[in-house]
């Protein structure tokens, strides 16, 4: 499912000759090259950071924060495939469409938050894990899209539910001057 060496950085085109990531790289300014490689580095980085939050988490009231987070990070994920797309990389096919999630957003582990958005969660996780084994950058940040749209709409409801039951405080009402 999460994709943690996505594009083993969109690799420059000043490699070898020979090297299996050349294949990726159509010819392109510099800048933009550059541009489309940095945006892609920093996805990486927090999608990296995401998914570490949820795997070393307890149970406590930073469930929603990591899931915002997570929601950001793949929104950062599917600006960066669009990026690369715009600047003629191609998506390399990954080989770990059958990785799991960090195991509190897995089914079966007490993830608190509506039913009805954790299967929309679980659909979203399934959708990038096929697109993952594909090509098309385009194709995986629409995935990356509709898992971020999911996680956000989990994230909000989690912190609405967290702060109904204390676990987070209430939202302080603004008052006039």
């Amino acid at each position: 499912m999460f994709v943690l060496n996505r594009l083993e950085v969109l690799a420059c085109s000043s490699r070898a000759p020979g090297d299996h990531v050349n294949a990726m790289i159509r010819h392109m300014p510099e800048k933009a090259e550059q541009r489309a490689q940095a945006l892609f580095a920093d996805a990486q980085e927090r999608w990296r950071e995401a998914l570490e939050a949820h795997r070393t988490a307890p149970p406590d009231s930073g469930f929603s924060e990591r899931l915002a987070a997570l929601a950001a990070a793949a929104r950062a994920e599917a600006e960066a495939c669009r990026e690369a797309d715009a600047n003629g990389f191609e998506w390399p096919p990954h080989r770990a469409t059958e990785s799991k999630p960090p195991y509190e957003l897995q089914p079966g582990s007490g993830r608190r938050g509506p039913h009805e958005l954790w299967l929309r969660f679980d659909d979203a996780v399934a959708d990038l894990s096929r697109t993952a084994a594909g090509t098309d950058l385009l194709e995986v940040a629409a995935a990356y899209e509709r898992l971020a749209g999911a996680t956000a709409a989990l994230a909000e409801a989690v912190a609405e539910l967290d702060r109904a039951s204390g676990l987070l405080p209430r939202a302080r009402a603004r008052r006039s001057a």
